[in-house]
């Protein structure tokens, strides 16, 4: 049987992705890599801190990667985040 810590890790994945506008930004992120918070919340019509608050959630459960430019912080899937995508395509 698995140990508590195993469950919470689970856990922690699953809620990075419970959640319709998180589902949306990982799909926006399969097809546009590198995007910024400013051009999530653009496309998705959103405003920029829900995106962003979404955005750590789903950082901490490992879903997406974050990197630097000299202007912005640029997020895309993690190969987590693309098994979490595929997961949750064949559910529907």
């Amino acid at each position: 049987m698995k140990d508590k810590l195993e469950y919470k890790k689970l856990e922690r994945i699953i809620k990075g992705v419970a959640n319709h506008r998180r589902l949306q930004i990982l799909e926006l992120l399969q097809k546009e890599p590198e995007l910024s918070v400013q051009e999530i919340s653009e496309q998705l019509k959103s405003k920029m801190k829900n995106i962003s608050a979404h955005i750590t959630k789903m950082a901490i459960a490992g879903l997406l990667m974050k990197r630097s430019d000299s202007k912005s912080i640029r997020h895309k899937l993690t190969k987590r985040g693309v098994v979490i995508l595929k997961f949750v395509r064949m559910l529907e």
